[in-house]
């Protein structure tokens, strides 16, 4: 028999961020691209950030239409949880 484990890590990121980051916990964050430049995709979002439609893959600027309020972290994929 053949067991097939489905781990769904689609928040991680950011949740890792929120965990690291009292002060984010509760609100919509994505980690993604550079803002300021206007360039990159969502990688991905908070479980808050998606109830307002904010989904991986998503430009930029859809996301912030989507969410005015939406908090951009620059991808860090050495961060641990401390």
């Amino acid at each position: 028999m053949r067991t097939i484990l489905h781990v769904d890590l689609n928040a991680f990121y950011a949740s890792v961020e929120q965990a690291n980051d009292l002060n984010l916990a509760g609100l919509p964050v994505a980690v993604a691209g550079d803002k300021e430049k206007r360039n990159g995709i969502i990688l991905t979002a908070s479980y808050e950030a998606r109830a307002f439609g904010v989904k991986t893959a998503m430009t930029i600027g859809d996301a912030k239409k989507l969410c005015p309020n939406l908090i951009f972290i620059k991808p860090d994929m050495e961060l641990k949880l401390q």
